[in-house]
């Protein structure tokens, strides 16, 4: 069983910054597919960035290349997101999670393919 701890969330303004930490225990962090995903007050979670297991390929939603970037340190067993130029409709809660699975890039955009979620952390965006 793997336990994800997501931290670093918090309020800022448009135009702002925040780091996103996840931080895994419990499993073998090297052998999963770190993905982080949104989800909005009445909306669907949504994919946000997936990283490979020992980091050779990202991918982002259309909406966040350019602002975000995902990276991963496998000695630490944690996954980041880093955000940048964030703007009001970023905010919602951020989950990270790990995918065992292996299959092509939109494959990890299904958030159904994931085995295991943290609890979430708020990001607020004030305009």
């Amino acid at each position: 069983q793997v336990q994800l701890v997501e931290s670093g969330g918090g309020l800022v303004q448009a135009g702002g910054s925040l780091s996103l930490s996840c931080a895994a225990s419990g499993g073998t962090f090297s052998r999963y597919a770190m993905g982080w995903f949104r989800q909005a007050p009445g909306k669907e979670r949504e994919f946000v960035a997936v990283i490979t297991w020992n980091g050779g390929t990202t991918y982002y939603a259309d909406s966040m290349k350019g602002r975000f970037t995902i990276s991963r340190d496998n000695a630490k067993n944690t996954v980041y997101l880093q955000m940048n130029s964030l703007k009001p409709e970023d905010t919602a809660v951020y989950y990270c999670a790990a995918n065992l699975g292996n299959g092509g890039l939109y494959y990890y955009t299904n958030h159904r393919t994931y085995n295991y979620w943290g609890q979430g952390t708020q990001v607020t965006v004030s305009s």
